[in-house]
Formats: C-alpha cells, structure tokens, sequence
C-alpha cells in the first residue's frame, strides 16, 4: 500500500474528449469540495489542451509529416486539400482560434469574405442551406449584420476539416467530442483497451502524454483523480494513467466518474489495476475521503466505500454503509485553474436552442442530486445518480451561484440536473428575482403540467433562456408504457407555455422502443412536425432506444414484451443489453429518415410537407389528424 500523508495533494483530471466550449464539471464539483475541507487540491483539462497543442503551429507541423507520410493513394480530398493548402492552414489556425476564443473579435470581417480560410470538403454543407435571393448561402441565419456568428460559424467548419485531417491522417479514432469510444463502448472485455494501450502511440496519444506529464511534473500530487463521464474519454485516461504510471509510479491513481458508475460495476478484470490503483462508484466525496483516511493509516481497507482494487492478483469490492455527503454540504464548485479564456465557443449548429451546447461558457451547477420522478423505465433508476434524490433549499443555491459568478465571470449556467423539480425551480426563480441578481440559465425539466404559463413567465424573468426535456417516443401508448407520466398533449401545452414566455425548447426523442412498431414511428415524427409547426419547440435529437442492465426494461424484460440476449461478461464493462424484440421493426433504418427530417424541421423547411417523404421504404399513413397539436392547445379534441 502506498502510504500517503494526511492532507496529500490532489490532482484532478478531465480526460479528452468531452467538449470544448466550456470544462465538464466533475472536476470542479471534487475540487471545490475537497478545499472546502481543507485539501491542496487542483484541476487540468487535459481534453481542451490537448487539441489546442495538435492545432498549434507545432502541432499542424507534426501533422502535416504525419499525412505526407501517408502513400498518394491513399490520401483523401481532405488532406489533399490540407497539404496542398498548409501554409495557408498554419497562417490561419491561430487567428481562427483566437476569434472562438473571443479573444479577437475583429477578424470576424476578414473571415466573411471567405478568401481567408482554406476550405475544405466541410464547407460543402453551406450548399445545402436554402438561398434567401440574396446569392449568400448564409443571408437568411446572419442577415447583414451578424458578422460575428457568421464568421464563428465559417471557423468551425474550418476546425471541422482539420479534426478530419486528423482521423485520416494521424488517429482514426479522433473526435473533438470523443476519442476512441468504440474501445469502451458496450465492452465486455478489456481486452481490446489492453491492445490499443500496448500499441505504439499515434500522434493524438504522444500528444496527450507529453501534456499529462508535464501536468503532474508540475503540479506534483499525492494522488491523480480520473474523472470518465462517457465512453469517449476512457481509452485517454488508460492512455494518461500508463504515462503517469511509468515516469511517478509512486503516485495514487483513482479512476471515477459517469461512465465508471454504470460500466464498472461489476469489475473483475485485474488487469485495469496495472494502470489505475482504485476505481470508485457513484458520487466520488465519501469514497476518497474514507481512500485517502485509508492511505493514511487512518482506517482499515475493510472500511473504504463503493471501492474496487487489486488484492493479491483479484480484484476485490470494499464498502461500508456510511452515508455519503449530503448534497447540502457538498460545497461550491470551482473553476480555479482552468484556462477559461481558452475554450472555443463552436457553432456548428444555426438552430439557436441546439447551439447551446457548443457556444459559449456554461457554469455547470446542479439544483438537486438525482430525480424526483425516478420511475421512466428506459432509465438506470436503480443507480445513485438517479435514485438517490436530495435538494438544496433555493438559498444555498443562490449563494453557490453568486460566488461562481464572481469567480469565474461568467453569468451563464447550465443546471444539468437529469430533471430539475419544478418546485425547486420555482424557488430558485423566487430567491433569484428576490436578490435582483441578473443571470442566463438553461436545464432539463420533465414536461409536466406543473409548468403552468405563469410558472414559465416567472422562470423567465429569473433568467431562464432554454429548457430541454423528454418527449420521447411520442406515442401516449408507449409513454405510459415507459411510465413516462406525461401524454402528448400535455407536452404540447407545457412546451407552448415554455415558447409563449420566449424560452427555447429541446426535446430528447427517442426510437426503437419496445413493441414501437413502424406505424408508432411514423405517427411520433407526425406529431414531432406538428410540434414544430406549431413553435411548441425549437430543436430536437433522436436516439436509439438502448436497453441497460439498470433500467426497468432490463431488469424485467418480459413486462416489455421483449427477450434479452444478454452477451458473456468477461469482466470488464457491463451496461447496455441486446435484446429481441418480436415485432421486427428494421429500427436502424428508420433512423436516418428520422433525424434527416429532424434536421430540417429544427432549419424551419418543409415542416407542411407529408413526413413519409423523408424516408427510402415505403410508409404507412399516419393515423394522427394534422391538427392534432393544434387542437391540443386550444382544449378541443373534437
């Protein structure tokens, strides 16, 4: 056992990729916490500074021999365009970087004329916008004056080329908001992880090494907390712990975060242990303060919580029944450290309610731990993150609130809660309004009718910008299924309501449902048009239904209709669930149809137009009347 001191340093890591506008906040949430109670502790991204060294004029030089050592044949338009191109590239990437930045707003000009910026196949997609008459694909999103967006929107397509560049020529498995998820997504074994990780290092992962080093060298902790929120970012923190492992082996590497509570829990394969010393589950406050007492000599190994480690060549589970730290007490959040002036607000999206999640800096806060309602059954309810529901009263989070303001300047926030209660929400709004403190907010809410028009109105006074929520499959059969508690009509009300007081609103859709078959799709995308039409919301994402091992669904299959199919564990990841589903429904087809018309409806095009157009296969007539929403808010089914 490494002996630790009392109070030992920590160092507390977001791996790439998670996004790039704004730092997720896991780090911030632990290292407030832990000086809230009187620990040296500090914070990196290495995911934001990771793509700004590959984009550097060092970077674009390392990648430019990297694609020129690629055989002719096998160099795709982008790089061609990028070599042939390149001095234009390098000349270009730190101006185009610095105006996402909004560090250097004046370049917006130049970068309009489009003769600034090498263009690449990513430019491609402004043939697809409609022409307002004007001949300037982009009039009818900018107009004459919106040269600032205009111009972010041009250097994002810019940045897009170059992250292509990089999958073709350097790391296929490069994202900006991902790197490498296939290797632990849905995977059973470790096995494919152990490879890449014993594989020489592309120049994505010599990149990433050579930043975590240089980290730790600096910051010279006692312990590395790694924080996985999804899939994306797991083969980069194996890839920072290996690198860290082999120069300070004398360093305590912890591995947590999202990913970590809904894959690991299960965990048996030792070999993870040969990168990482501890893997914790669940809110990460108890289970390092009971670790580092532990390191200390302070309490037995026995005693630790919601802990996995080696023991003799076998992994072994330790927990106690502590509680864990109320989310009253968990302290204020912080930003101190992270180079907030560097993240890059990308707009890669023109719909204004899905640009919030790449455009600008969002302080990331929560209003309460878990989720009052708590019974969806296509969620993981049984885990802490969901079942475990704790609020702060509307003071501590106002007081939260004001000191992150001041510390990190920025008014915006992001309450990213799985549905913030509409109860708390409402004295959030009162305390906010009650201080006259000025800020913008957005978050997640369930679409229920607790969001009367006077609630919504108050929200926005408070600040509240945009809403998302879960609309689902949009099929009051399969909603009530799914123990949704909300029906369509009623989320035609509240989503009005939303719009009606100026808030944009997003919907989570959902497809593949059990028992959906091919007609429930075609008449959900029907209401989703009316939805739209009606300005009930604004933007909209469709995802595949995904059966966990966590969820209702999982848990009892049978009450859905369905059959699992479940693959062997091979000790390492265990979350998502094959399943049959007796209808046969092609689901995978229908999605690109989905989202095609998706795509459109969130441009404002063809929203009038017969949904069956957006799909290759042959149809079913919707069975929904084409007035169905409208009648909805007017309170006449008739």
């Amino acid at each position: 056992m490494t002996a630790l001191p009392a109070r030992p340093r920590l160092l507390s890591v977001i791996p790439p990729l998670t996004q790039l506008n704004t730092p997720y906040p896991a780090t911030a949430y632990l290292t407030g916490f832990l000086r809230s109670r009187g620990f040296h502790a500090t914070q990196a991204d290495l995911a934001l500074l990771t793509v700004l060294e590959l984009l550097s004029p060092a970077g674009l030089d390392q990648l430019r021999a990297t694609a020129e050592a690629l055989p002719r044949k096998q160099r795709s338009p982008t790089i061609k365009t990028f070599l042939n191109q390149f001095e234009r590239y390098r000349v270009a990437t730190g101006p185009a970087l610095a105006l996402l930045q909004g560090r250097d707003g004046s370049l917006a000009h130049r970068i309009c004329t489009r003769a600034f910026l090498p263009e690449g196949p990513r430019f491609s997609a402004l043939d697809h916008y409609v022409d307002d008459g004007s001949g300037d694909p982009l009039g009818w999103a900018f107009g004459a004056l919106g040269i600032q967006d205009r111009a972010r929107h041009l250097a994002t397509l810019f940045l897009n080329d170059l992250a292509d560049v990089i999958r073709e020529a350097a790391d296929p498995r490069f994202e900006f908001v991902r790197y490498a998820e296939s290797l632990a997504q849905s995977q059973p074994s470790f096995e494919p992880l152990a490879q890449a990780l014993a594989a020489p290092p592309t120049l994505v992962d010599a990149t990433l090494e050579k930043l975590a080093i240089s980290t730790v060298d600096r910051e010279q902790p006692d312990m590395l907390l790694l924080s996985v929120p999804f899939p994306g970012s797991v083969y980069a923190a194996f890839r920072i712990a290996q690198a860290v492992k082999a120069k300070h082996p004398q360093i305590v590497i912890v591995l947590g975060g999202g990913w970590v509570n809904t894959e690991l829990r299960e965990l048996a394969e030792p070999r993870v242990f040969d990168y990482v010393d501890y893997v914790t589950l669940d809110d990460g406050e108890a289970p390092l303060l009971a670790l580092i007492e532990h390191l200390a000599g302070q309490r037995p190994r026995l005693n630790l919580l919601r802990t996995f480690t080696r023991v003799d060549g076998a992994v072994r589970w330790f927990t106690s029944g502590e509680p864990d730290v109320p989310f009253e007490d968990v302290g204020t959040p912080t930003w101190d450290g992270l180079p907030l002036d560097r993240y890059l607000s990308l707009l890669d999206m023109l719909n204004p309610m899905h640009r919030l999640w790449s455009d600008g800096h969002w302080n990331k806060l929560t209003v309460a731990h878990g989720c009052y309602w708590k019974k969806c059954s296509f969620c993981d309810v049984s885990l802490d993150y969901i079942s475990r529901f704790e609020a702060a009263n509307a003071s501590t989070l106002v007081d939260r609130i004001e000191r992150i303001v001041d510390e990190t300047g920025h008014s915006g926030f992001h309450f990213v809660d799985e549905a913030a209660p509409p109860k708390a929400l409402r004295a959030l709004a009162e305390e906010l309004q009650r201080r006259n403190l000025a800020i913008s907010w957005w978050g997640n809410v369930r679409f229920e009718k607790s969001f009367t028009p006077e609630l919504c109105l108050q929200l926005a006074d408070s600040g509240c910008i945009a809403i998302s929520g879960g609309l689902e499959v949009a099929s009051d059969r399969l909603l009530a299924l799914m123990k949704k508690g909300v029906s369509v009509d009623q989320v035609a009300r509240v989503t009005r309501a939303f719009t009606d007081a100026g808030i944009l609103v997003h919907a989570y859709l959902m497809y593949g449902f059990p028992t959906q078959t091919v007609q429930d799709t075609v008449d959900a995308l029907e209401y989703v048009r009316q939805l739209f039409a009606e300005g009930c919301i604004q933007s909209g994402f469709f995802h595949r239904f995904a059966c966990t091992v966590h969820s209702p669904v999982g848990r009892d299959p049978a009450a859905y209709g369905i059959t699992l199919k479940p693959e062997p564990f091979k000790g390492f990841a265990r979350n998502d669930i094959a399943f049959v589903d007796p209808t046969g429904v092609d689901h995978a087809s229908l999605g690109q149809g989905l989202n095609k018309a998706l795509y459109n409806y969130m441009h404002g095009i063809c929203l009038d137009d017969d949904i069956r157009r957006w799909f290759d296969e042959r149809m079913p007539k919707p069975r929904v009347r084409r007035n169905f929403i409208s009648q909805a808010l007017n309170g006449n089914f008739a």
